[in-house]
């Protein structure tokens, strides 16, 4: 088994609101791969005392620690109880009511010999890759169906979406939220490959059109998890003063890549 993690902040002096992790018990009998997207609030009040890198961290570690140990467990039961634990570890100090609580987009999938299940939340992707060469991406594609008008930098615009009946859905306090994932297994053999990107990695398919999902996989296999990151900071540079592309509120964002070969 090949794996393959790379993961760069937008600002280097901002703390990487993205975590990433490969799960691999020590049985030796199948894994796990978790990526989280933390969501940037504007600035102004979000009821929390805390950032959205700890949020982050604390989420997918215990997304991590759940999926590998809760092989009883499905992969929506695991987001809902990471999520209600989470919650925990801040309820009394925060208002996890507040539309702006730290949240996150969320990639998951687990493996044994037989099968392969996955969960994706929100607007981070996952690729798989059969044996013959198809690569088809799973995706939670609710956010890139509702108009621009909604996804306004205003608070108040944007909660009227965010994790709203005919919006988008992000995990943050609530672990009914779990229900709304996009889910499915496949056999284990069906899949030879796969890689997890947040969306500050797949701008290179969706706001800068260098290539189609196939054609990234590729670049990920071969050059590396790191090499798409370097492509993706080269064309925001480029395009810094004008960003042309549509999508892009701002010039370089967090961006993950997580490739397993299995």
């Amino acid at each position: 088994m090949r794996t393959e993690l790379a993961s760069e902040p937008g600002d280097p002096i901002r703390p990487n609101e993205d975590f990433a992790g490969v799960g691999l018990p020590a049985s030796g009998q199948g894994g796990c791969v978790i990526v989280l997207d933390g969501v940037t609030p504007p600035q102004g009040e979000t009821g929390c005392l805390h950032s959205v890198p700890w949020f982050t961290s604390r989420l997918g570690g215990a997304l991590t620690e759940l999926t590998v140990s809760g092989r009883d467990l499905t992969l929506p039961e695991i987001l809902s109880r990471a999520i209600l634990r989470t919650a925990d570890a801040h309820v009394v100090t925060c208002d996890l009511s507040h539309p702006r609580t730290p949240q996150a987009t969320v990639v998951m999938t687990r493996w044994s010999e037989e099968s392969l299940e996955y969960l994706v939340l929100s607007d981070s992707t996952l690729l798989l890759q059969s044996p013959d060469g198809t690569v088809t991406p799973v995706q939670d594609d609710r956010l890139s169906r509702l108009p621009r008008s909604a996804l306004a930098t205003d608070a108040l615009v944007d909660a009227t979406v965010r994790n709203r009946e005919g919006g988008f859905f992000t995990a943050a306090a609530d672990p009914t939220v779990a229900s709304r994932a996009v889910t499915g297994t496949v056999a284990r053999a069906e899949v030879r490959a796969l890689a997890a990107l947040t969306d500050g990695a797949t701008r290179w398919v969706e706001n800068f059109r260098e290539g189609d999902w196939t054609q990234c996989f590729t670049l990920v296999q071969k050059d590396g998890a790191r090499a798409l990151i370097e492509r993706v900071r080269a064309l925001e540079t480029a395009d810094r003063e004008e960003r042309t592309h549509l999508g892009r509120s701002k010039t370089h964002d967090d961006a993950t890549a997580v490739y397993v070969e299995l």
